[in-house]
């Protein structure tokens, strides 16, 4: 076990980024076509292909989904992916064509200091075949991928993952790109309100405080609450059988990770939003038991890598960055 989503068997991940307009994209490619569901629980998502995802649509399998920064110029990235799996012959076969279902959720990042004036045509396709012909190679954390240019609260975000297995035997996994309007931290911090699910110290192991003081309840926002664009998209990976429905449960499920790991989330004006994939490489039916057990986990793990995408952070290069977490902790 890494403690990544690279535990779950079935799939690679690939991560690309452009440091001058501090941004990237992250990708996860499934060596076959996977079972996936998507629950949203932001007031202002930015989606590519998600409505396929619907347990009344047709194509419930995917051949790769899609994690970017630049707000709704970077769902270009899942065009780039997409022609990078066309060329290995993936996809949805329609007679001799084939079509590869590459669904995508976009981060806001555009105000972070980066140069975004990339012209007539954006990076981001660019960046998306970049991250899928790196796909396989180590999973980076914190300023990479989708996570490169994120922020939270007073802080730096970035992209985090963490893993488990079920008492079934299943594993289970998180990839997230951590940039919440809110905080992950308990008041002026260090510590982390996921501190009660963190495994061998993966991010600082300072615990909870003795007592919650009154004033870590109070929201922390990053900028003006009206002006809010922000968002925390995120990916749980299992190599349990599951259906579509059961694939569905587990991406609400793992909101409430999000909800455990940061204060506040999924508010108005972002667009917090998970996939839920299931290569099937642990074959055999999930009864309601094995379910609930996944869904508790999907849970733990993504709370676990919203802290680890923060806590492996480092500041942006550019005057008035955000300082990471261990630049004022550590």
């Amino acid at each position: 076990m890494q403690n990544s989503l690279l535990d779950v068997a079935g799939l690679t991940v690939g991560s690309a980024e452009d440091p001058k307009i501090a941004s990237g994209v992250t990708a996860v490619l499934f060596n076959e076509p996977a079972i996936a569901a998507v629950a949203t629980l932001g007031g202002a998502p930015g989606t590519r292909d998600t409505t396929l995802l619907d347990l009344e649509m047709t194509v419930a399998h995917v051949d790769a989904l899609v994690l970017s920064g630049g707000s709704a110029f970077g769902l270009d990235a899942a065009g780039g992916v997409q022609a990078v799996l066309r060329e290995q012959g993936r996809g949805f076969r329609i007679g001799d064509v084939t079509v590869p279902i590459v669904p995508q959720v976009i981060l806001f990042d555009l105000l972070n200091g980066g140069d975004k004036n990339w012209g007539r045509t954006s990076p981001y396709f660019r960046l998306g075949m970049e991250a899928a012909d790196r796909a396989g190679e180590q999973l980076r954390l914190g300023t990479a991928g989708a996570g490169y240019g994120a922020t939270v609260a007073g802080l730096k975000g970035g992209l985090g993952t963490a893993s488990a297995k079920t008492a079934s035997g299943h594993r289970v996994a998180a990839l997230v790109a951590v940039n919440a309007v809110g905080s992950p931290l308990i008041g002026d911090g260090p510590r982390f309100w996921a501190a009660p699910y963190e495994v061998d110290g993966e991010f600082g192991g300072l615990g909870w405080p003795p007592t919650i003081p009154p004033d870590a309840l109070r929201p922390r926002l990053k900028g003006a609450a009206s002006e809010a664009a922000n968002t925390t998209i995120g990916i749980i990976a299992t190599d349990a059988a599951l259906d579509p429905q059961q694939a569905k449960r587990i991406a609400l499920a793992a909101h409430d990770g999000y909800a455990r790991a940061l204060r506040p989330a999924h508010t108005p004006l972002d667009g917090d939003t998970i996939f839920a994939a299931a290569t099937a490489a642990k074959p055999g039916a999930v009864d309601v038991a094995a379910l609930t057990q996944l869904a508790l986990t999907a849970a733990d793990v993504m709370a676990r890598a919203v802290a680890r995408g923060v806590y492996e952070a480092t500041a942006l290069p550019f005057p008035g960055a955000l300082p990471s977490w261990q630049d004022r902790f550590r």
